[in-house]
C-alpha cells in the first residue's frame, strides 16, 4: 500500500522509492522497474 502522497512524491523527483517499493510498482504496473525510472544521464538524451 502506498499514498497518493507518495506516488506524488516519486513523479515529482521529490521523494526516491526504495529498490522493494520500485520493483513492486513496476510489478504492480506491468512494467519493468528500467521502464518505470530513468537515470538522470537518460533525463539529459
Amino acid at each position: 500500500n502506498v499514498s497518493r502522497q507518495t506516488i506524488n512524491a516519486i513523479e515529482n523527483n521529490k521523494y526516491d522509492p526504495s529498490l522493494q517499493l520500485a520493483f513492486n510498482l513496476a510489478k504492480t504496473l506491468g512494467v519493468t522497474v528500467d521502464d518505470l525510472f530513468l537515470s538522470e544521464g537518460e533525463i539529459e538524451k
